[in-house]
């Protein structure tokens, strides 16, 4: 048994959050562009990430409709991937995120990357989190008690 927002649950009920990653030539505009395309089709960013190189961007999203999102996207000509994530709760407070790498170690799982996103009236942070071996990582953060957030809570 573990905590999922508040709630007990058995394992393998754990919900994982979908999220887009768009790829992006490094030039001035192209963000824009996903973000009006996303706006005009009524569609929410609740987190995102921005990661470049030289030559392309990787914009990380997670948006209130993700199948819509991606369609939309792919209609634009944009590359679209989807990828399961972990949303993770963490205290604010000194070492609130350290807790939950401590829950890893030893688990043999890699994070790929992470980041992090506050929602309204929260003494908390979610750290969205991408692992190499993601049922291991849930397995290790359900058994140290530490909340991971369902998808309808992180999409609302």
């Amino acid at each position: 048994m573990g905590h999922i927002a508040g709630r007990t649950f058995e394992k393998g009920t754990i919900m994982k959050v979908e999220q887009l990653s768009i790829f992006l030539e490094n030039k001035a505009g192209r963000l824009a562009e996903v973000t009006k395309t996303l706006a005009n089709a009524g569609i929410n960013i609740r987190a995102l990430s921005l990661a470049d190189t030289s030559d392309f961007g990787i914009l990380r999203l997670i948006v209130d409709n993700t199948e819509k999102a991606k369609e939309i996207m792919k209609e634009a000509g944009f590359t679209v991937g989807r990828t399961a994530v972990v949303a993770v709760q963490v205290d604010d407070q000194p070492g609130g995120l350290n807790a939950i790498l401590q829950a890893l170690d030893g688990r043999n799982v890699n994070i790929e990357y992470m980041y992090a996103f506050v929602q309204k009236g929260g003494n908390s942070a979610t750290m969205i989190f991408r692992f190499d071996r993601i049922d291991q990582a849930i397995e290790a953060l359900v058994a140290k008690n530490i909340t991971i957030l369902p998808n309808e809570k992180i999409y609302a």
